[in-house]
Formats: structure tokens, sequence, C-alpha cells
């Protein structure tokens, strides 16, 4: 269900439509408004230009935290399937061996 929410950055309010839960919308904007007060004023530039730089800077880290989960993923991925295929190997005999031969006198 949409709701509208009114969030406050960098001194303006801002009416969103979304889904997503007020609180979760509110906790975004605190961290947006968090990191324009690490720009420098004389860095920030005209208010868009400073919205800009937050906008680059998360995205770089939402970018950098999406090629480690993918990089953990493909590690986990090869280590599971080395453990599978030792697990398999321990249970499976191999196929070269020829089964005992039982002595009948």
């Amino acid at each position: 269900m949409s709701r509208t929410v009114e969030l406050r950055i960098a001194g303006q309010s801002y009416r969103v439509v979304s889904t997503a839960p007020a609180a979760e919308l509110q906790r975004l904007a605190t961290v947006i408004n968090q990191r324009l007060a690490e720009i420098p004023p004389q860095a920030r530039g005209p208010g868009a230009q400073a919205l800009v730089l937050v906008a680059i800077s998360l995205a770089h880290e939402a970018e950098a935290e999406r090629h480690e989960r993918e990089s953990l993923t493909a590690r986990t991925r090869e280590l599971l399937e080395g453990l599978l295929r030792r697990i398999d190997g321990a249970l499976d005999p191999p196929m070269d061996a020829t089964p005992a031969q039982s002595e009948v006198d």
C-alpha cells in the first residue's frame, strides 16, 4: 500500500509516495543529511550539487557492497562445491575398484 511521507533533506521538505515504511524513509533521509553535513561548506556548492555528491558517494558504497557480496557468494559456492566433491568422493567407491571375491572351496 502506497503512502505519502514527508521528508526533510538539506532543509527542504519532500513529499514521497512509497510502499516503504515511513520509519525506513526517515532513516534514509537522516543518512543523507548526515552525509551532507560531512561535506565542507566550501565544497558543497549549490544545494543540488551537494545532493549529487551525496548520491554519488552512496551509489559508490552500494556498488562496493554489491561487488563484495558477489565475490563472497562466488567464493562460498566454490567452497561448498569442493566440499560436496569431497563428500561424494568419500561416499562413492572408485569406479576402477573390483568387488572383493569370496573364495569358494
